[in-house]
């Protein structure tokens, strides 16, 4: 990777990180200042050297920027500032099409690296709300849906684990193991993460404090008109206006939100540990 775009890389992470730690927010201008900085440095580039794969790759990064973001924001996995920084650090990064793929390997480290991020933060959470968390998991646990289908995957696992009676050969013996050991600790993990949302990551606060992106929890109608809803996939400045007149007007108090942790101190630890170890999947691997 040419160095100054890793370091503007890791100034842009570093920025972001603070102020969603912080606020809950990363600014758009930095978000998008990283999509023209990125475009213009490989252009630049491209011009000196008279090659066009810096501006080529790094249009292609901006594309795969873009998939993903939006799959992830509307898998509800995201917040707008995340998926927009994904899209900033593809056009700056570009994509190379190899194996070796800087972008592609960041792209899995933020999937590794995310995974236990989330569940580390989901842990603290649990350990400031204890007994709410307590009551919620317990809750849970009780679901009879939940009951049975912790039951299908133990007779699924029992089945699972009868060609291991007809074989001695490690290298079906051991897969065979592993995917029985996540196919059981999944709905453990689910449970966990259900009980964190519920017990630790909805607030209600007044209209006037909301901003732009924010998740409503529950469907907000006055007098049978829709206002704003989960649906929506994060509020807009327009609906924002329309809840602080209502809340002038005295027709509402306050708005039930979900909080959202703050991912992007996630993107910026895969981004270093891909600067030193490359793609995470490769290195185990081999």
């Amino acid at each position: 990777m040419i160095p100054l775009i890793a370091i503007i890389c890791l100034l842009s992470l570093l920025i972001a990180s603070y102020t969603d730690l912080k606020t809950r927010e990363v600014p758009d201008w930095l978000n998008y200042s990283l999509i023209v900085v990125g475009l213009g440095i490989n252009a630049i580039y491209s011009t000196i050297s008279s090659n066009p794969s810096f501006i080529i790759q790094s249009i292609l990064g901006l594309i795969v920027g873009l998939i993903v973001a939006y799959s992830m924001f509307y898998l509800g996995q995201w917040g707008g500032g995340d998926s927009k920084m994904i899209i900033g650090l593809g056009a700056l990064i570009g994509l190379e099409l190899t194996i070796n793929s800087f972008l592609l390997g960041l792209l899995i480290n933020i999937l590794l690296v995310g995974s236990i991020y989330g569940l580390v933060w989901g842990i603290i959470l649990a350990a400031k709300n204890k007994n709410r968390f307590t009551k919620e998991i317990k809750k849970i646990i009780k679901n009879k849906r939940v009951i049975r289908s912790r039951l299908i995957i133990f007779i699924g696992s029992l089945l699972l684990l009868s060609p291991l009676f007809l074989t001695k050969v490690p290298s079906i013996i051991i897969p065979i193991i592993l995917l029985i050991i996540l196919i059981n600790i999944t709905p453990y993990l689910w449970i966990f993460v259900k009980a964190v949302e519920n017990s630790s990551m909805y607030k209600r606060i007044t209209p006037d404090k909301l901003t732009e992106g924010d998740w409503i929890a529950n469907d907000i109608k006055i007098d049978g008109k829709y206002i704003s809803g989960p649906k929506d996939l994060g509020i807009e400045k327009k609906q924002i206006n329309q809840l602080i007149d209502l809340w002038k007007k005295g027709k509402i108090k306050k708005v039930l939100i979900k909080e959202g942790m703050p991912f992007i101190p996630s993107f910026f630890i895969a981004f270093i540990i891909t600067l030193i170890y490359g793609n995470l999947f490769i290195f185990f691997i081999s």
